[in-house]
């Protein structure tokens, strides 16, 4: 029962998480990407700062200035800024595609600078999910699209923050982490905006897909990290991929997206190797348990 609760928390986050992207695309129209960042960052900040001082939490640490926690910060950065870019400039789908090879990136980051131990089954599995992106991304061919570099930069900088989030003292919370990564995105928008696009009025209808971004971000981070308590988290994680699903529905009825056949290729190839390499670490993990 607990684990399909966990299942029913995650499917919904990733839902909420669709529904942010589809809000911040329609902002992408309007508003600057810098503006968009700091508005955004500012609002969460003040959110989870909220919530963690209702928790008695402090807001400041002298841990949140190691290394591990400073690195999760620029992650979040560049993963951010990278993901929406990616969502204002090229269709929705091919971006959150491209954002499922986030955990591949994870294990091969893991193995090249944590030292954790990659089998060959595991590292085919990271080159196939490698290779799925490439489909969907196609440099150097005619459906080449520049702009959709920004997702591969968008995975790179996640994979970062989940890294380091690893290596954070257990004394930072993650309403903590969560406080100081959003944080970061202002003074990010802030240069942004003064080396690019200034800051442009918004009107009552950008307020709103503002604050609805807002609120489906954070109802989709608490309903994730609900997910991850309640559930095991080998059975709860899979169900990460159906946020894919939720984008290819939202791109189809809200931007009239219709993914061509190396797209729904790339992104099936993109899953089914996450979910192999999940499987191979799960299957490992039990191993080493019975010995």
């Amino acid at each position: 029962m607990e684990n399909l609760r966990g299942i029913a928390l995650m499917v919904v986050s990733m839902a909420l998480f669709a529904l942010e992207d589809m809000f911040v695309k329609r902002l992408a129209a309007d508003l600057p990407i810098g503006q968009i960042l700091a508005l955004l960052g500012a609002g969460g900040a003040v959110v989870f700062a909220a919530m963690a001082l209702a928790r008695g939490q402090r807001l400041w640490s002298g841990a949140l200035l190691t290394r591990p926690v400073l690195l999760r910060n620029a992650g979040e950065v560049i993963g951010t800024l990278g993901f929406v870019t990616a969502i204002a400039l090229t269709p929705l789908t091919s971006a959150s595609a491209i954002l499922q090879a986030t955990p591949l990136a994870v294990t091969l980051g893991a193995a090249l600078f944590m030292g954790a131990q990659v089998g060959w089954r595991r590292w085919t599995a990271i080159c196939v999910g490698l290779f799925g992106v490439l489909l969907i991304v196609r440099p150097g061919l005619e459906g080449f699209r520049p702009a959709s570099l920004f997702a591969v930069m968008g995975v790179a900088g996640l994979a970062l923050r989940d890294l380091a989030t690893r290596a954070t003292p257990r004394n930072v919370s993650s309403l903590q982490l969560s406080t100081y990564g959003f944080a970061m995105l202002v003074p990010t928008g802030i240069v942004l905006m003064l080396v690019g696009e200034g800051p442009t009025g918004i009107d009552v209808a950008n307020v709103g897909r503002l604050g609805a971004a807002l609120v489906m971000g954070v109802a989709g981070y608490y309903a994730i990290v609900e997910a991850m308590r309640v559930g095991e988290v080998a059975v709860v994680t899979p169900f990460r991929y159906t946020r894919l699903i939720f984008a290819l529905l939202v791109g189809m009825l809200a931007f009239g997206e219709r993914p061509d056949a190396l797209t729904l290729t790339g992104a099936a190839v993109i899953i089914a190797s996450g979910l192999y390499t999940l499987w191979r670490e799960r299957a490992l993990s039990l191993g080493r348990t019975r010995r």
